[in-house]
């Protein structure tokens, strides 16, 4: 075992992972080609934690931090920046954005630290020329459901947001009605866009309720997927021939088994 620091003997590690004489998977990596796998590192990572599993957090983080000094190093060998520049911006980028603890601002709540954060980040796009829109920073590479929960929370925090959830409440029952017009005109792209609606309108709901969409679907997803399976044994893997009846009361008393 290694006497560097970890992180130190991270970087050396994959340093010789990409050395002329090291792996070839690794050495034909490129930016670009890491970054599906960054994201997928992420959410597994982002699962082990929401599941408190600390062994597999431990190990998901690693892997993060793997590809993050992977994508490093590969920088470093075009002269583009270094692990040590990523890390050293970074933590300035802390120090600037929270003055409530490095500087003399005052921040009594989370709530409060939350806007000093902001307003240091729009001092920054300013200064660089950049978007300073409040939706700016919501990467476009999110998945789909979770960016539109983080679209609906920034603007929120903008001062755009209904003032309880009984307007979002409302507007998924105005998109539903639309959706339905759609449909019943056979437009694809119309049903396609009204359906979307539908879909941003359950995320505003569940901001207004607390719940994050994306943790809620999953959650829905994984229950589906056990009960399914147990529908599945329930008939030695052959569904084809059941009735809707006999797949219902299967469904029942998967369901029942959880309870």
């Amino acid at each position: 075992m290694s006497e560097l620091p970890g992180f130190t003997h991270l970087l050396a590690t994959v340093a010789r992972l990409r050395a002329p004489d090291g792996c070839p998977w690794d050495r034909k990596q490129t930016m670009a080609s890491m970054a599906p796998h960054l994201v997928e590192e992420a959410f597994e990572a982002a699962d082990a934690l929401r599941r408190e599993d600390l062994p597999a957090s431990r190990e998901e983080l690693g892997d993060v931090l793997v590809n993050v000094a992977m994508i490093s190093q590969i920088a470093s060998e075009a002269d583009h920046f270094q692990a040590d520049e990523v890390a050293r911006a970074a933590a300035d980028k802390l120090v600037r954005r929270h003055p409530h603890v490095f500087g003399d601002r005052r921040a009594e709540s989370a709530e409060i630290a939350y806007r000093n954060w902001e307003r240091e980040k729009q001092k920054e796009k300013a200064a660089r020329g950049e978007d300073q829109s409040a939706l700016s920073g919501v990467p476009s590479a999110l998945p789909a459901l979770l960016r539109a929960f983080r679209i609906g929370q920034k603007a929120a925090k903008a001062g755009f947001d209904w003032p309880d959830r009984d307007g979002p409440r409302a507007k998924l029952d105005e998109e539903l009605g639309e959706l339905d017009e759609a449909v019943a005109t056979g437009d694809e792209a119309r049903i396609a866009e009204e359906l979307g609606d539908v879909l941003f309108s359950v995320c505003n709901l569940a901001r207004h309720l607390g719940v994050n969409p994306e943790v809620a679907l999953t959650d829905t997803s994984n229950r589906f997927q056990r009960r399914f399976a147990r529908v599945e044994r329930e008939f030695d893997f052959d569904l084809g021939d059941r009735t809707l009846d006999q797949l219902e009361a299967a469904w029942q008393r998967a369901k029942d088994g959880e309870a």
